[in-house]
């Protein structure tokens, strides 16, 4: 089995990261109406192996408001780890971490704190806006207009307005990763049911094309399910990897900004 390249991808599956490069126009930010401090996530991740679903891995997501720079910032932090029962296997414990400026919705800061087995790393990253730079571990890389994270683009994507949208239509941004910067494109599917382990919801479905080299299968593969609601929750995620398929469910929820009206019923 994978598990060490399976448990690698525990938090990042839950990311609009996973999409990949193509050639787009920058998206205007939208402004916040989908989430405030004080809010919690909390995700279970479930992998397929033949016809049993194994519950591998948790994660969590927390928002704080602080002060950068004397900038209010919502400090968002995503942590993704392996359940106890496959720490034999290989242990993952990863740290995301982003500072959104609250009044542009930008990036100021982004950190991901890794340790997974016996590799561990730390990138810290500064966003300059205004000169258009972002400084990875003291080196400076040039970015575009509207530069979004890794994490920070979960939170892009929550605050689409997608009514403004017809199915097939392409929302497109920029975000900075590993040093590069990647165009990319969320695609609108429309809107449907679903039911999930926790609950039944209306839903937002968008898919995300996947990197290739990854161990995503590359296309239009993972599907996502957002609340249709004003807080746009991520309720499910879905996509085959290169052995098996995995499922992420939300499985808690606390301190939302808004009525929790996509929920049709809980299980």
């Amino acid at each position: 089995m994978r598990w060490k390249v399976l448990h690698r991808w525990i938090l990042s599956i839950l990311l609009v990261a996973t999409v990949a490069p193509q050639v787009s126009v920058a998206q205007s930010i939208p402004r916040n109406t989908s989430f405030q401090e004080g809010e919690k996530l909390t995700f279970r991740v479930y992998y397929n192996m033949g016809f049993i679903w194994i519950n591998s891995g948790n994660a969590e997501f927390t928002t704080a408001l602080e002060q950068v720079n004397n900038r209010k910032v919502y400090h968002v932090k995503g942590v993704g780890r392996t359940a106890s029962s496959f720490e034999y296997f290989y242990k993952v414990f990863d740290t995301y971490e982003s500072f959104i400026d609250k009044e542009t919705m930008l990036p100021l800061r982004f950190v991901r704190n890794v340790s997974e087995g016996s590799t561990k790393f730390l990138n810290d990253v500064t966003f300059n806006h205004s000169r258009d730079q972002a400084i990875s571990n003291n080196k400076a890389y040039t970015i575009p207009a509207n530069t979004q994270d890794v994490l920070s683009a979960m939170y892009f994507a929550r605050n689409v307005n997608y009514n403004a949208y017809k199915p097939g239509d392409k929302i497109s941004f920029n975000m900075f990763l590993d040093n590069q910067v990647y165009n990319l494109y969320i695609k609108y599917l429309g809107k449907e049911k679903i039911t999930t382990r926790t609950g039944t919801y209306n839903a937002i479905k968008i898919v995300p094309l996947l990197i290739a080299g990854t161990i995503f299968k590359d296309g239009e593969k993972m599907t996502i399910w957002l609340s249709d609601d004003a807080n746009h929750l991520p309720v499910r995620v879905e996509s085959p990897i290169l052995v098996g398929s995995v499922k992420i469910d939300l499985v808690d929820y606390q301190n939302l900004r808004n009525p929790f009206s996509g929920l049709i019923s809980k299980k």
